[in-house]
């Protein structure tokens, strides 16, 4: 049910001004009066009734509004006709604009009237940004991540090793998972018109597990502490050790938390008979880390769209996913878990802040 009052006053004023303006598109003008009813109390139905739409079209406006703002909803697709700006003045307004970023077209028009006196109403603006080659979109959030040449570097030894291991050696990427007791909806094909819904959970517990994979054979040992720690990670060093008892010197790639280069985990490598050699990636670097993709074949496949009713039950899913799933359907996750590492950088991204 969608609570009514959600607008503010500001936000309400501007839905009526679209409403009453006579430059406003049909279309455009009829989305904010769908906006304006919802608050108003009206249901999904009923407006959807009296617009002669399905009410699954006035949910998705109502999302839409609510996530992006009234910029987003009043798109319409239409680049509109022949521009009444020059075309100096549109490269002046192309300029200013790359400069910045804009989330309303409130401090577009603003420029626009101030430089040019010109002045276009939301629908007008919304029109000649597309036609100058601007969308509506949302930043994506980038990660911290090591430099190129650490990368680079990272990637030159990883092969340097592959092509000179032999055949008493193998190789093992490690990392930790913590998957919460929590439906996770996704993204699905459904016929058109349909409301699909899978039922939420409200615990928060976490199963723990401390893992490692070889890609050769896939070979997937794991530990299931209380705690992720370095007990558990000398636990996982000795497990490796005990599933490959003909490997002269084991070589475990893993990234750089505290537990792993702690206390437990250098009692462990100062035995006399220890055969693991550790490598560490570099900082901020899960992308070089090809766990971290099983990580997500795992929640596909275990996780998203799946209710469990209780959290045993969930912490059994995760487990017989690593314990029968990934031994038996291995092969068909290769093409999704890999090491075909590249170098990531923001230089191909527009970085605000």
């Amino acid at each position: 049910m969608i609570r009514p009052g959600f607008l503010s006053s500001s936000e309400r004023r501007e839905l009526e001004v679209c409403v009453r303006s006579q430059r406003e598109d049909h279309g455009v003008a009829r989305r904010a009066n769908a906006i304006l009813l919802l608050d108003d109390g009206k249901s999904c139905q009923v407006i959807a009734e009296f617009l002669y739409l399905d009410d699954d079209t006035i949910r998705g406006w109502y999302k839409t509004y609510r996530e992006a703002g009234w910029d987003a909803l009043s798109i319409d697709g239409w680049k509109g006709g022949v521009s009444r700006l020059t075309a100096i003045q549109e490269a002046e307004l192309c300029d200013w604009l790359d400069g910045r970023f804009c989330r309303s077209t409130v401090e577009i028009r603003a420029r626009i009237s101030k430089q040019f006196d010109l002045h276009y109403s939301h629908s007008g603006c919304i029109k000649l940004l597309a036609r100058l080659g601007f969308e509506y979109r949302k930043p994506k959030g980038l990660p911290r991540v090591a430099s190129a040449e650490k990368q680079a570097e990272f990637i030159a030894m990883y092969e340097r090793l592959l092509n000179e291991l032999e055949a008493d050696e193998a190789v093992y990427f490690a990392d930790a998972v913590h998957p919460e007791y929590q439906t996770k909806p996704a993204f699905g094909w459904v016929k058109a018109g349909s409301n699909p819904a899978v039922t939420t959970t409200a615990g928060r517990g976490r199963v723990n597990i401390h893992g490692a994979l070889n890609l050769e054979n896939f070979d997937a040992p794991f530990v299931e502490p209380t705690t992720v720690d370095g007990v558990s990670a000398a636990q996982l060093l000795a497990k490796i050790e005990a599933r490959n008892p003909d490997k002269r010197v084991i070589h475990v790639i893993w990234d750089n938390a505290a537990y792993h280069k702690g206390p437990d985990v250098r009692d462990f490598l100062a035995r006399p008979d220890c055969r693991i050699h550790l490598i560490q990636l570099p900082p901020y670097c899960p992308h070089l880390n090809p766990i971290e993709r099983l990580w997500a074949v795992m929640h596909q496949c275990v996780t998203h769209n799946r209710h469990y009713a209780t959290q045993k039950q969930f912490a059994n899913a995760i487990l017989r996913f690593f314990r029968e799933t990934l031994p038996k359907d291995w092969k068909a996750f290769q093409s999704q878990v890999s090491d075909n590492f590249k170098v990531v950088t923001h230089e191909k991204f527009r970085v605000f802040g």
